[in-house]
């Protein structure tokens, strides 16, 4: 039987999960008849157009699973619409055919989907037998058709843990202040609403929860504070999404004059800061912001353990799907239940998917300043059970790929 190779590439924000869904991939792989090489791409998709690929058939498995950020490195490249330049598609599948590629997975987020999208039309187009697939990753959790994403859990676990340290810090002194969190999230709240998860032991902290799927009232939320100082509670810590809107559906923090990347993405400019500035003018209490920024994408020291084994069976199951004849899809989690906590994975047509956005319930956001215990309920399974790490000289031993 002839055998074939598998090439699988990683694009978008690093996790801290992102390379357990490779290790899964690359020992599911190894243990194929149909599978003869395991290729991963340098740097996302333009890896093939500068011929930087390696083989991955004696990685490390162990250690690659506990390595944070994107083992392969990434790229942020938007394909053009097919129309648009077809030569482009043409050197992509003309690399397949030379390296024997029949299996093509490509992990990564919502612009990593649109990726895998146009790749499939092309090869289904052209009935070409490249079978392409999207695994999911991202720290936002907002890919449609998906209970989660790998790389959330992980983050929620750093989200719930800094928040309670915060917490703690923030009651020592016996004087008025006020905390802000500033947590990664431009349209959608899943990882601000994961702070809501530092509220153990009978801690009603953080006080305030503000997502960006409702617009944001200044007003509002001095009075809110106002109102809690006046019921005597003290330190006030606030977790607020980086992408918190006006009631014109602008971002509070967002700089007019910043560029844009690839996919149209502006640049903001910190909401946790215009939130301490607008505290001190009001009320004129002690107040600080705290911008959680790149250090929740790859806490590599605190990974839930349902995030790295579920990361890692999904991309294993990608695998054996795309062997079965699977392609123009994308791997998804479906919810069997809450408690006991039971996921399957299952395939969505990549259509539905690509260039969509998954936000939080709004109704699930409560008086626009905290979340249900509803939604509670879905976060709290997935930064469960920690990873026994192997460390050296007191810190977690990585793999580090020369380039």
């Amino acid at each position: 039987m002839k055998k074939y190779n598998l090439l699988v590439g990683q694009s978008g924000g690093p996790t801290a999960a992102i390379n357990a869904t490779l290790a899964g991939i690359i020992k599911e792989s190894l243990k194929s008849e149909e599978i003869d090489n395991v290729y991963g791409l340098i740097h996302g998709i333009e890896g093939i157009f500068n011929n930087n690929i390696i083989n991955l058939n004696k990685i490390d498995i162990k250690l690659l699973k506990q390595t944070p950020s994107a083992y392969l490195g990434s790229c942020r490249n938007k394909l053009p619409a097919i129309e648009e330049n077809e030569e482009e598609y043409k050197k992509i599948f003309e690399f397949f055919k030379k390296k024997n590629i029949k299996y093509f997975l490509y992990i990564g987020g919502n612009d990593s989907m649109d990726t895998v999208f146009k790749l499939s039309q092309y090869a289904k187009r052209n009935q070409i037998d490249v079978r392409i697939a999207g695994v999911p990753k991202t720290i936002d959790n907002d890919l449609c058709m998906t209970d989660h994403t790998p790389g959330f859990g992980s983050a929620a676990k750093y989200i719930a843990a800094t928040v309670h340290d915060i917490v703690k810090d923030n009651q020592v002194y016996d004087l008025k202040s006020v905390t802000i969190v500033e947590i990664m999230g431009r349209h959608a709240g899943w990882l601000t609403a994961a702070s809501a998860l530092a509220r153990t032991d009978k801690e009603k902290a953080p006080h305030f929860i503000y997502l960006p799927e409702v617009s944001f009232s200044k007003e509002k939320f001095i009075a809110d504070i106002n109102n809690l100082f006046d019921k005597g509670i003290k330190n006030i810590v606030v977790a607020v999404s980086e992408g918190i809107k006006d009631e014109n559906g602008n971002f509070i923090s967002e700089n007019k004059n910043a560029v844009t990347d690839a996919f149209g993405h502006t640049a903001l400019s910190g909401a946790g800061k215009f939130l301490e500035m607008l505290v001190k003018d009001k009320i004129g209490c002690k107040v600080r912001s705290v911008e959680l920024n790149v250090c929740q994408r790859c806490a590599g020291y605190m990974l839930s353990k349902t995030d790295i084994s579920e990361s890692e069976r999904i991309g294993a199951s990608a695998v054996k799907a795309l062997i079965k004849g699977l392609s123009g899809k994308m791997m998804v989690f479906e919810r069997i239940s809450d408690n006991p906590y039971r996921i399957k994975i299952n395939s969505v047509d990549i259509s539905k998917i690509a260039n969509y956005e998954k936000k939080v319930d709004v109704c699930d956001i409560i008086n626009g300043n905290d979340i249900s215990q509803r939604l509670v309920n879905h976060l709290k399974p997935l930064i469960m059970g920690e990873i026994k790490l192997i460390y050296s000289d007191g810190i977690p031993i990585t793999l580090y790929r020369n380039e």
